[in-house]
């Protein structure tokens, strides 16, 4: 029962709509996803109707993107409650976060002679829920730059010229809403962050697991954060980070995957924290 636990659609920033990530997966021999879109579930019913239809699980799952002083962490969450008025609140803030942020990121490139036209962001995304890499797309086409890594190396990757924070979620209210409305919250490609020092604060928090199988993460860092799993006693998952076939990128869905017996620990531990 092969499992990719990070998957997103066009809903968020993947190229890819659900039901056609659903029968990637299915041809690639994956018999579960987790779509986790960033800040946003409107992708995972329609996956769930593909699924149906050709005998795929979808995991309903989110990815909050938060922020301290100091770095990004990234928190998905796996089994939530899609009708929780908590969530669903906390989501539309991030979506009206993130469009506001657009029209800021632009202001800030205008600054540095970069003129961009937000509405041109938002048209290349599809939806008013835009993020970085969208921004990174119309770069881009304006010719500024060649590729998405070096619109994010250059202008708007964390601390640099055109970057602005997003909403202020934290890591540990990211980990709090998603325990408090019945979900597994788990820490997402934590290499990418390197701020293992956070992991106590986000356990106390209601942390349930910790993304050590990830695209990006080398042998070395796999192992790192399979050996901090079982130090605090946190659930292991894996993850693609799929964002679809057309993206500089090339997270390859289902790589890594889950283990049957790893996918049927998460589930067990959803069962466990939401029994009356």
């Amino acid at each position: 029962m092969p499992a990719d636990l990070h998957v997103h659609t066009n809903f968020s920033d993947g190229t890819e709509s659900p039901a056609s990530v659903v029968t990637l997966a299915k041809e690639k021999g994956l018999t579960a996803i987790a779509i986790t879109d960033h800040d946003v579930i409107a992708g995972i019913e329609p996956a769930r109707l593909k699924g149906q239809e050709v005998g795929m699980e979808i995991v309903p799952g989110v990815e909050f993107t938060t922020e301290n002083a100091e770095t990004e962490i990234h928190v998905l969450g796996y089994f939530i409650d899609l009708n929780n008025a908590e969530l669903l609140a906390e989501l539309t803030h991030l979506q009206k976060g993130r469009e506001e942020r657009i029209f800021k990121i632009c202001d800030r490139l205008q600054m540095i002679k970069l003129p961009l036209d937000p509405e041109r962001v938002f048209a290349i995304a599809g939806h008013r829920s835009a993020g970085r890499p969208h921004v990174a797309k119309a770069l881009i086409e304006a010719g500024y730059v060649r590729t998405i890594r070096e619109a994010f190396d250059r202008y708007i990757g964390f601390k640099g010229p055109a970057y602005v924070e997003h909403y202020r979620l934290s890591p540990v209210n990211a980990v709090r809403l998603i325990d408090k409305t019945g979900g597994l919250a788990v820490f997402g490609h934590p290499a990418v962050s390197d701020y293992d020092k956070i992991i106590p604060e986000l356990i106390a928090a209601g942390l349930a697991g910790i993304e050590a199988y990830y695209s990006g993460h080398d042998l070395g860092q796999t192992n790192h954060y399979l050996q901090l799993a079982k130090k605090y006693n946190l659930l292991v998952t894996a993850g693609s980070d799929f964002h679809g076939l057309r993206m500089d990128r090339k997270n390859t869905l289902g790589e890594p995957s889950l283990s049957d017996e790893l996918f049927q620990k998460l589930k067990d531990e959803h069962l466990r924290r939401n029994q009356s």
